[in-house]
């Protein structure tokens, strides 16, 4: 319970000043030279004699509670921000299969740090976009993250024509955050190869995706030198590795990310994708206003009727059984 005019409950405190003062000046109405036949009967009934008063008391603090404005709800916290718009342009190209990453592929880390990137966030609208020889929007731009964790989670090697068109890619993520609401959007895009699909340049598509206002992250996995890549399947359909240089255009992807705003960050193994995850998501907050309000019920009028029910009975008290004496 609360009040709207707290203050006035220091009125309270004039309650047991004025039952002190009373005790003080108390005087006997009645004059007897001896007292000892009556006294008996005055110790047994003297806490009638105060019942009066005490009502009285009951009364006035009553009414000081109902002039307080007592208050009677719950809070409620309204949450208002603009967020950001994000898509996640992930590689599902065969090259994401290499086993650099161990114990697991690329893919499968990139798919662990990507949904944990999406359960940090709080407020923000998030969509994802899967390329390799060319580019499908899995998930439009939403804040139910259980679909969207479930989309990355489900990303696969082989599911589109296999290459890799960082320029595609940049152009499905743009279309779908052009028309985003928020001041801020944001494009992560992760690969580990070249631009070698796609009829798309990558610095063109960057260029006009910086003209919608979005800035571009460019993260480029895999491990410096040679990897163990898949290179085909044997007679039973399992995949048979090799070990492949790797070839990632780190200056493609510095230039892209550079010109829009954003930045380009190279990750070596699971842990460092995740510290790379850890910075984009401290990069790109929103501020969020709370607006706190309550939903209140004035209940002043229990203690009202109180005040006048306790007066009543005083009333009706040294009308009958404590009647002052002149």
């Amino acid at each position: 319970m609360t009040f709207a005019r707290p203050l006035l409950l220091l009125l309270l405190l004039a309650l047991p000043l004025w039952w002190w003062r009373r005790r003080r000046r108390r005087t006997p109405a009645v004059r007897y030279s001896d007292i000892g036949p009556i006294q008996p009967v005055a110790r047994a009934r003297r806490w009638i004699g105060e019942l009066p008063a005490t009502f009285r008391s009951l009364a006035v603090g009553a009414w000081i509670l109902a002039a307080a404005g007592p208050q009677w709800g719950a809070d409620a916290v309204e949450v208002t921000s603009e967020g950001i718009a994000i898509v996640l342009a992930v590689d599902v190209s065969s090259s994401m299969l290499a086993e650099d990453f161990a114990p697991s592929n690329r893919l499968d880390v990139a798919r662990e740090r990507s949904v944990a990137f999406v359960r940090a966030r709080e407020h923000d609208r998030i969509g994802l976009v899967a390329f390799a020889g060319e580019g499908l929007t899995r998930v439009p731009i939403t804040t139910d993250y259980a679909v969207l964790e479930q989309a990355i989670l489900d990303l696969r090697v082989g599911e589109l024509d296999d290459g890799t068109a960082i320029g595609t890619a940049i152009a499905v993520g743009a279309n779908r955050l052009r028309r985003a609401e928020g001041a801020s959007k944001v494009l992560v895009l992760l690969t580990d190869g070249e631009n070698n699909r796609g009829r798309v340049d990558p610095r063109t598509a960057a260029v006009a995706a910086k003209a919608f206002g979005i800035r571009i992250y460019t993260i480029g996995v895999g491990t410096q030198g040679e990897a163990r890549l898949p290179i085909g399947r044997g007679p039973e359909g399992q995949l048979r590795y090799q070990m492949m240089p790797v070839r990632l255009d780190e200056p493609l992807l510095r230039d892209v990310a550079e010109s829009t705003g954003g930045r380009y960050f190279r990750a070596t193994d699971g842990a460092a994708l995740s510290r790379i995850f850890e910075q984009i998501d401290q990069l790109e907050k929103t501020p969020v206003q709370v607006t706190r309000f309550r939903n209140v019920d004035e209940v002043y009028r229990v203690p009202i009727l109180v005040g006048f029910g306790a007066l009543a009975l005083e009333l009706v008290l040294a009308a009958t059984l404590v009647v002052r004496v002149p």
